[in-house]
C-alpha cells in the first residue's frame, strides 16, 4: 500500500531549524522509494531530542560518544540530529536511497563544523536491508541506540525489523522507534511482536515539542526484558537488566508511569494539540499535518 505523500512534487529541500542550527534537507517524493521523503514522525524524533537535551539521557554528557544505529535513515532527519548530540552515528537504508542520504549528510556536517564542531559526533552513511547478515555484521554490532522513524507501515515488514534489531542489539541496547499510525492491525501486530522482546514506554505528548507532534503519531523508547531470575541465572540477570531509564527514580500510579528528567511519560492518552482559530495562518508543520489528512482522505475515498 503506497504510504500517504506529506510534500508536493515541487518541493526539494527542506529547510529545518535543529539544536540551534539551520539544516537543509533534499528530498525527492516524486521517487519510487518511500525514503527520498522526509516524513513527519523524523520530525517529531529530531524536536523530541532538542526539547529533552538540556538533562537525563538525552543529554550530550550522556551520549557524547555513545554508538547509534540508524534503520531506514531515509533524508536522515533523525539519525543527524543525534551526532548533533554527540553520537557516532550510522545512518543506514536500501542501496537506492544512499546517493541523498550521503547528499545531506555532507550537507549538514559542513553546516553544523561553521559554528559548533566540538560538540558534534560523528555520522557516515552504510547499506543496511533488513535480514541480511552481511549488511548487519558490517556496521559491527551491537549498538548503544538504535532508532527508527516511519519504518513500520506494512505487517511484512515487521518480522525483519525486529530480527534486526535483535541482531544490532547488545543486553544494554535501547531502541527508539517514531512512527505514524496508519494501520489499526499492523500497530496492533507491531505491539504484540515488541511486547515480547521488551520493556516498552510511550513518550507523551506533553513531553514533546510542542509544534511537532500529532495524536497519530507516537514515540517508543524500548530495553530488554530483563531475564526471569532463578537459582541458575539470578545474576546473570541483574547483569543484562535494561533500565529504560537508568539515571531516575520510576514512580507508579494507577493513572500514569512517571519517569523524571529524561522527557518520558506513559499516561493514559489525551490530545495536547491546540484548537486553530478561524482565518488562522497555518504553521509550515500545521500544512504538513493537514496535507497528510487530505492525501489520506483522497486515497481512501472511491468515487465512482
Amino acid at each position: 500500500m503506497e504510504a500517504d505523500r506529506l510534500n508536493t512534487p515541487t518541493t526539494f529541500e527542506t529547510p529545518l531549524e535543529v539544536l540551534g542550527h539551520d539544516l537543509l534537507f533534499a528530498q525527492d517524493p516524486n521517487s519510487k522509494h518511500h525514503g527520498t521523503t522526509i516524513w513527519d514522525a523524523s520530525l517529531v524524533f529530531a524536536k523530541f531530542l532538542e526539547r529533552n537535551c538540556r538533562k537525563g539521557r538525552f543529554s550530550p554528557a550522556k551520549l557524547k560518544g555513545k554508538r547509534v544505529i540508524e534503520l531506514g535513515a531515509g533524508c536522515g532527519v533523525s539519525g543527524f540530529a543525534m551526532a548533533m548530540l554527540g553520537c557516532d552515528v550510522i545512518v543506514t537504508d536500501q542501496k537506492e536511497v544512499l546517493p541523498l542520504l550521503q547528499r545531506n549528510v555532507d550537507r549538514n556536517i559542513s553546516r553544523v563544523m561553521q559554528k559548533n564542531p566540538e560538540l558534534f559526533g560523528s555520522i557516515k552513511v552504510s547499506e543496511l536491508q533488513w535480514g541480511d547478515e552481511s549488511h548487519i555484521k558490517a556496521v559491527g554490532p551491537p549498538f548503544d541506540y538504535i532508532i527508527g522513524t516511519d519504518v513500520v507501515y506494512v505487517e511484512h515488514l515487521l518480522e525483519p525489523l525486529l530480527q534486526t534489531i535483535l541482531a544490532l542489539s547488545g543486553p544494554r541496547t535501547t531502541t527508539v522507534l517514531g512512527y505514524e499510525i496508519r494501520s489499526t492491525s499492523v500497530h496492533e501486530k507491531m505491539l504484540q511482536m515488541w511486547k515480547k522482546n521488551f520493556d516498552m514506554k510511550t513518550v507523551s505528548k506533553s513531553k514533546m515539542d510542542e509544534t511537532f507532534q500529532h495524536p497519530s503519531i507516537e514515540l517508543f523508547i524500548m530495553g530488554f526484558k530483563p531475564l526471569a531470575e532463578g537459582p541458575e541465572n539470578s545474576s546473570q540477570a541483574a547483569a543484562e537488566k535494561v533500565d529504560v531509564e537508568p539515571d531516575v527514580e520510576d514512580k507508579n500510579t494507577e493513572e500514569n508511569i512517571v519517569l523524571e528528567g529524561s522527557g518520558l511519560v506513559e499516561e493514559n492518552s489525551e490530545d495536547h494539540s491546540k484548537s486553530i482559530p478561524r482565518n488562522a495562518k497555518l504553521s509550515e508543520w500545521e500544512a504538513r499535518r493537514y496535507g497528510s489528512a487530505a492525501a489520506k482522505i483522497l486515497r481512501d475515498v472511491k468515487i465512482s
